[in-house]
């Protein structure tokens, strides 16, 4: 089952309109085979985030965020996250998950990302004023920004998180007021 779910990761981010066949054809199964294990397509795809996510959740995990320096755990999340998702490109780009298994790691993912960015500010990191929701979105903004690069140029994930993590922590340029 996980070749399939990484064939039609692979298939549907070069065509989001294929068909369960088309995917089958790829994964070099029958199409009855895919069809006795998904009912449609959209069951496909959500069997395809719940393994994204936790996949991710796993990523996130490795990094630590309750436990390890804050900055160790921020870098090495970053990485870890940027490998991952850029596996995962089409899955994690669906705007909305359907899945209770992909909802509850999703949901874990989040919380486990506001503890690691209160535990960067706890360490002086972040600005003790700084507003938490919205750096949390730049953050994944700056994510996302570096999955695409990673897609455009096959940067290594490390060298990515590192950008990441100094824009996040230091902007672009020196304060002005």
């Amino acid at each position: 089952m996980r070749t399939i779910l990484e064939v039609a990761e692979r298939v549907l981010g070069d065509d989001p309109t294929a068909s369960l066949g088309q995917i089958a054809a790829a994964a070099g199964v029958a199409r009855t085979t895919v069809h006795r294990r998904f009912a449609s397509r959209e069951a496909l795809i959500d069997a395809m985030a719940a393994h994204a996510f936790r996949q991710v959740e796993e990523a996130i995990d490795i990094g630590r965020p309750e436990t390890a320096p804050p900055l160790v755990a921020l870098h090495q999340i970053t990485a870890n996250v940027i490998q991952i998702k850029s596996g995962w490109r089409y899955t994690v780009s669906q705007p909305q998950l359907r899945d209770p298994a992909a909802i509850a790691a999703h949901e874990r993912i989040f919380a486990k990302g506001n503890l690691l960015m209160q535990r960067a500010q706890q360490a002086g990191l972040l600005s003790p004023d700084a507003d938490l929701g919205w750096a949390r979105r730049v953050y994944h903004a700056l994510i996302e920004q570096a999955i695409l690069e990673q897609a455009e140029s096959s940067a290594d994930p490390d060298t990515l998180a590192a950008a990441v993590v100094d824009t996040l922590l230091n902007g672009l340029g020196p304060k002005h007021f």
